[in-house]
């Protein structure tokens, strides 16, 4: 488990799926909504099984010492690179997409498998960067929780009650940059790829953005800095009916996640397409290049065009 940034206590939550977690250490983690949400799980049903979680190496190095008492970890080492010939796979528990290839280079050069938090990138040479290497075989995984949402999944599974989906909206807290993604990657798996453009209207603190679908839909994401009282409220609009979904259970998505990485680990199938990512990872940039251009209207094929061929974006006339 590799890394921690400010705002996200992802090492603390995740080693403890692997590995369980003492109560009184877990209640002076900085995040008290962990420990609220660890505390409701039974003991029996925690633990992601055959997976542990066995070193540590965070940005600050207290902050390790602290994760390992709280998530049971045996070793914190004083260099991320320390773990390599130490441990079957790596976690980067960073949510900074520009940061992401350099504290994954090591890595993915020594042949280990790399699961990467959200969002993998948020420009385009970083998405370039990611998608040689997985072309060349190397095992990178990255996802939003919200893929995993349990509330969302009916609709994931089938939304003909609906009718055709003509609007959407999908809210979060926090910045475009690092929580987009879950707003994007909430709504992904129901409409699929086709995503054809993307329109930031709004500013750093207030993204509101205008997403539209080959199938003809449009959807509004908002990513607005202090959001947090309507974290993963889903809007479905359609034909023939609609539906109003709020995101609760975090633990049953963060879980669900991490045991897609340990089963891709086990099988070396890959829980969605590679492509699916990439174009996530444009829809990411498309907005910050739109609300830095003031708004402007930006085409997929516009981010990163060289990924076009053989991925999931499909371009349409808008």
């Amino acid at each position: 488990m590799l890394g921690m940034v400010d705002g996200n206590g992802h090492p603390y939550s995740w080693s403890a799926m692997f590995n369980g977690y003492d109560p009184d250490e877990m209640r002076r983690c900085p995040y008290p909504g962990i420990p609220a949400y660890l505390d409701k799980e039974p003991k029996e049903t925690l633990r992601i099984r055959g997976a542990n979680v066995t070193h540590i190496w965070t940005d600050d190095p207290e902050d390790a010492v602290r994760v390992a008492r709280a998530s049971l970890i045996p070793n914190v080492v004083d260099r991320p690179e320390d773990v390599i010939g130490r441990v079957d796979a790596v976690v980067i528990a960073t949510d900074k997409g520009n940061e992401h290839v350099e504290r994954c280079r090591p890595f993915v050069e020594a042949g280990l498998p790399v699961f990467v938090d959200k969002p993998l990138a948020d420009n385009e040479r970083d998405l370039l960067a990611f998608a040689d290497w997985v072309a060349q075989g190397k095992p990178i995984l990255s996802s939003s929780c919200m893929r995993y949402s349990k509330e969302f999944m009916p609709y994931r599974l089938s939304t003909s009650n609906l009718g055709e989906l003509r609007f959407a909206t999908i809210t979060t807290p926090k910045s475009w940059e690092r929580y987009g993604i879950h707003a994007l990657e909430g709504i992904y798996p129901i409409f699929g790829p086709g995503f054809v453009s993307v329109r930031n209207t709004g500013t750093n603190e207030r993204n509101v953005v205008h997403l539209k679908h080959a199938c003809g839909a449009d959807i509004v994401a908002a990513a607005h800095a202090d959001l947090y009282g309507a974290f993963g409220l889903l809007q479905l609009c359609g034909t023939a009916g609609h539906a109003f979904v709020p995101f609760q259970d975090t633990f049953y998505s963060f879980k669900s996640q991490l045991q897609a990485f340990v089963d891709y680990l086990r099988t070396g199938e890959r829980p969605f397409p590679f492509a699916e990512t990439v174009e996530l990872m444009k829809l990411v940039i498309a907005g910050i290049r739109s609300r830095e251009e003031g708004g402007r209207e930006v085409r997929l094929s516009e981010i990163a065009p060289s990924l076009l061929d053989g991925h999931a974006t499909k371009e349409v006339t808008a």
